[in-house]
């Protein structure tokens, strides 16, 4: 399939079909509770190319436990290959922040209500693959103000992994495992090099060109406007999302 101009999806459908591509055959993925993006993006790369990989979609029907603790006894036996995250901040070294923004932790400007069990997960998974619906200086900073989960720990600290990938409307950063830093790794088009940079709160650690992002396929769209779209509908809790998201421009 020929790639389809910028113009021709939305934000959230590029994030959804970027999301779908990290997610692989007879592996565990997994998203939390009210996560649509990445529940899409397991749905869409189960009608794809991951036919045998076991989805965990809280707070739906792709949820094969009675209780929370059961998945995160799951992630604890490194049963958990990939898990979807946010935060409000996330910083140059892979941390994110949930829970409130300040240099003051005692009197913050912002309190949120944090992550349940995030923490955890974020050394569980195998693989983490982080993402924000906004791409400002203000959610991708220098510093996080509290770090909910850390990118990296020490090497006596026991972690079956950590940070792989940043997801963002406008590019896709990779995290450097040696380095223990985020790497700017492509552009969305129409996006242009001197607009990531603006608008990215820490450097970008690249020197050479970076190649744009490979733009969702014919296929992909078709099966993510019809397919995926009528059964994130049929799960009752993103069917407004799915209405007014896929295939809307």
């Amino acid at each position: 399939m020929q790639p389809i101009d910028a113009p021709d999806y939305n934000d959230d459908e590029l994030l959804v079909v970027l999301m779908a591509r990290e997610v692989r055959d007879n592996e565990v993925s997994a998203c939390g509770a009210l996560s649509h993006l990445p529940a899409a993006g397991l749905l869409l790369a189960k009608e794809l190319h991951a036919p045998s990989a076991e989805l965990i979609i809280l707070n739906t029907v792709f949820r094969p436990f009675q209780t929370s603790r059961q998945f995160h006894f799951l992630a604890q036996r490194g049963e958990l290959g990939l898990f979807f995250v946010s935060g409000v901040q996330i910083d140059r070294h892979g941390n994110y922040n949930l829970h409130q923004l300040g240099a003051d932790p005692d009197r913050p400007a912002v309190r949120f209500p944090g992550g349940y069990g995030g923490g955890m997960l974020y050394y569980a998974a195998r693989r983490n693959i982080v993402f924000r619906t906004e791409h400002t200086r203000r959610s991708l900073v220098e510093r996080v103000d509290f770090i909910s989960a850390a990118g990296s720990s020490p090497q006596n600290v026991v972690r079956l992994g950590g940070p792989t990938k940043l997801i963002t409307p406008k590019a896709t950063f990779a995290f450097d495992q040696t380095a223990r830093c985020l790497r700017l790794e492509s552009i969305h088009p129409p996006y242009a090099l001197d607009e990531i940079r603006d608008n990215t709160g820490f450097d970008l650690g690249v020197d050479a060109p970076v190649p744009a992002t490979r733009a969702p396929s014919a296929e992909e769209l078709s099966v993510l406007r019809r397919e995926v779209r009528r059964k994130m509908i049929d799960t009752g809790t993103y069917a407004n999302w799915a209405e007014r998201a896929l295939g809307v421009l």
